[in-house]
């Protein structure tokens, strides 16, 4: 028995309907990743960078059915991996997770370097926040941040730190002029080797990534005698904050990972990422396993990303002229 057209008119509506919500779905859906991601590191594993981005890759790699791997490319203060995330493809498969001071410091610092960290590369995120801890050796013979102040007053003493305009080099200068005090700078090439330089007591003391310097503290070998974050560790509740050792609020020296994409990236790439990353760095599984790290998860928009990184420059760029940093 055939249909009336009555019936017809129905299921043609009815089919064309279907056929409308079908397409809608498919505009929708991401036409990315369409094969497997790459998240560069430019410090070694273990560090702040390293676990933060390994984090994210196995949640992002779930969440797409993508493999998502993270590379650790060492060297100049990040620039590395960041120069070669800024010369990949544009298409949202080449991706860099690097300290702000890429944007912000370095390319004050780096006279010569190969693509321009503030023009090549877009901000998709902050994914999180970390800050460092002022340690020394046993031998410097100071305890407290006051004690350190009185003893660099008498004697000339040194820290350590990854290189020029890193982190732990513009928190303890930071600290510096706080104390109104002097210590010799003796730059090494990346954390580890800063951090040995210390245990060795080849250098006095240094601002260093919690989590590197923690195990060291623990066993004696290091003594912890602040934080350069406006809260105190939550793996280190004990040590106090800068800003109370010194009796100055407002210090805080706390640095942001920024997930970065190769400029020219689709934007709908980058709005899918920074939805992804907003999602992932809001679960509560995450959020502790990085608190565990002495991370801060956050997960802002692109747009948020950018205005921090302004407010970042701007903060420290008067420091880096001041001290004339550079770097070959």
């Amino acid at each position: 028995m055939s249909a009336s057209p009555l019936t017809r008119g129905r299921l043609g509506v009815l089919a064309a309907t279907m056929m409308a919500l079908a397409g809608s779905a498919l505009a929708q859906a991401p036409s990315w990743p369409t094969k497997p991601v790459k998240i560069l590191v430019g410090s070694p594993p273990g560090g702040p960078s390293d676990i933060t981005a390994r984090v994210f890759a196995e949640q992002l790699g779930k969440r797409y059915s993508q493999p998502v791997v993270v590379e650790n490319r060492p060297g100049a203060g990040n620039n590395l991996a960041a120069g070669v995330a800024a010369k990949a493809e544009p298409d949202g498969h080449t991706l860099v997770l690097s300290p702000d001071t890429v944007l912000t410091v370095n390319p004050l610092v780096y006279g010569s370097q190969n693509f321009d960290a503030r023009a090549d590369l877009v901000s998709v995120s902050v994914l999180s926040s970390f800050t460092q801890m002022l340690v020394c050796h046993p031998s410097t013979g100071a305890k407290t941040v006051p004690e350190l102040v009185a003893r660099a007053r008498n004697a000339n003493l040194t820290y350590a730190s990854g290189g020029p305009g890193v982190p732990g080099h513009l928190a303890s200068e930071m600290f510096l002029q706080g104390a109104g005090i002097r210590m010799q700078h003796i730059p090494y090439r990346g954390p580890a080797p800063a951090t040995q330089a210390v245990l060795a007591a080849e250098v006095n003391c240094g601002f260093l990534a919690t989590p590197t310097v923690l195990p060291h503290v623990k066993a004696g070998t290091l003594l912890a005698l602040a934080v350069s974050s406006a809260a105190p560790s939550p793996l280190a509740p004990d040590v106090p904050t800068l800003a109370t050792a010194l009796r100055q609020p407002g210090l805080d020296a706390s640095f942001r990972l920024v997930l970065q994409a190769p400029k020219d990236t689709p934007a709908a790439v980058v709005r899918e990422l920074e939805r992804a990353a907003a999602e992932i760095m809001k679960d509560p599984a995450v959020r502790t396993r990085l608190q565990g790290a002495d991370l801060l998860a956050q997960g802002t928009t692109s747009a948020q990303a950018r205005e921090l990184m302004q407010t970042e420059m701007a903060r420290w760029e008067p420091l880096v002229r001041r001290l004339g940093l550079k770097a070959d």
